[in-house]
């Protein structure tokens, strides 16, 4: 069957380049292959051995240099640079594998599930259909992912076409802490095909980097992607304000019921401790343990809170925080230094500085 075509077509297909076999093959003859080590030139006795510049010595081959990546078979494109650019990542190369390290940047996420929540979404995107998928193992294996290209056009019968098939297998490794993981990608099975035909490809270590490296690059930029947006809208969070309730149960001592979650408290009361007037002399988030240290500045509270000083001794401090009853909670008691609770009046006047600093919109810095 006769195509129609454009004159521009015509023109680029006389022009057409090599194949991706010769791309990554140098150019000219292979006659370097066969030549032989000349001897070295025989000194008569008597004479002489004059110095030998060594600038141009070819080096022995390494026990790792494979022999046969002579002439055809060696590829000369140069290699793929990893590019880690999700935050909290960074990376580390194996010999035929490439790991990158993930840390978690938000302690409210499960980091496994982030990690397979942005994978999965890539391989939809991507239209990359999946042979097997299992969460605990920590393992996806794809099905075959084909990339054509056209060699050459016929304007009567078929094109010749150049097929590449490849599986990839992502292994997500999780610390027991849960704070770090690896993702270490694999070339699982690679095949090329000409008009058709397979081609026999050797591959080497270098040639697995390079492919592996392609697809995580994909995988990890749209990663990075999924990231910034999780960090500007934590970052918008932390701005909002949030409300705080005085509770005084009937029995034990009074608290505040701050209306958000643990980091999102503890983010908050860095900032407003220092503007209440204390000092914060130590703090251990795992316990949720503020060492604070009260001074008073009549001046500096004058001028914030109208001469509404704190009623509070100048002295050392504690605040507990703790998980409250939903994840959208946080209680948190102000106790003195020996860890004993303060008056529920002491509490409740406090709570009025408190309350208004927390329910306070913030800037983006």
């Amino acid at each position: 069957m006769l195509k129609k075509v454009t004159p521009l077509f015509l023109v680029a297909a006389v022009a057409a380049c090599s194949s991706p076999l010769e791309r990554r093959q140098a150019n000219g003859g292979e006659d370097y292959v066969q030549a032989e080590q000349a001897p070295m030139l025989k000194i008569p006795e008597g004479l002489k051995t004059p110095p030998y510049n060594k600038e141009y010595d070819v080096p022995a081959l390494g026990p790792k240099a494979n022999p046969a990546l002579v002439g055809k078979n060696l590829d000369i494109r140069p290699p793929l640079q990893v590019l880690p650019m999700a935050e909290g990542t960074h990376v580390e190369e194996g010999s035929d594998n490439i790991k990158i390290v993930v840390e978690s940047i938000d302690n409210n996420v499960d980091l496994k599930q982030e990690i397979f929540t942005n994978l999965d979404d890539f391989f939809a995107k991507q239209a990359i259909p999946i042979r097997s998928r299992d969460f605990d193992k920590g393992s996806i294996e794809t099905d075959w992912i084909e990339s054509r290209e056209v060699l050459e056009s016929s304007l009567w019968g078929s094109d010749k076409e150049y097929l590449l098939r490849q599986r990839y297998r992502f292994d997500v490794e999780t610390r027991p802490h849960g704070r770090t993981a690896n993702i270490v990608i694999h070339l699982v099975e690679h095949e090329e095909f000409y008009d058709g035909k397979e081609q026999k490809v050797m591959l080497s270590g270098e040639d697995k980097q390079r492919y592996t490296i392609d697809m995580l690059n994909s995988a990890i930029a749209y990663m990075s992607v999924k990231r910034e947006q999780t960090i500007q809208a934590n970052r918008l969070k932390q701005t909002l304000g949030i409300n705080v309730d005085l509770i005084t149960p009937e029995e034990g001592a009074a608290y505040w019921s701050a209306k958000a979650a643990y980091k999102q408290v503890w983010d908050r009361l860095r900032i407003v401790l220092p503007e209440m007037g204390f000092e914060i002399s130590d703090m251990d988030s795992a316990k949720g343990l503020y060492f604070i240290k009260f001074t008073d500045n009549s001046g500096f509270w004058s001028s914030l809170w109208n001469n509404n000083q704190l009623s509070l001794k100048e002295g050392s401090y504690r605040l507990l925080l703790e998980d409250g009853d939903t994840p959208d909670e946080t209680k948190i008691w102000l106790r003195d230094a020996e860890d004993q609770p303060l008056s529920n009046d002491v509490v409740s006047k406090v709570y009025e500085s408190l309350s208004s600093l927390m329910k306070e919109e913030r800037k983006l810095r």
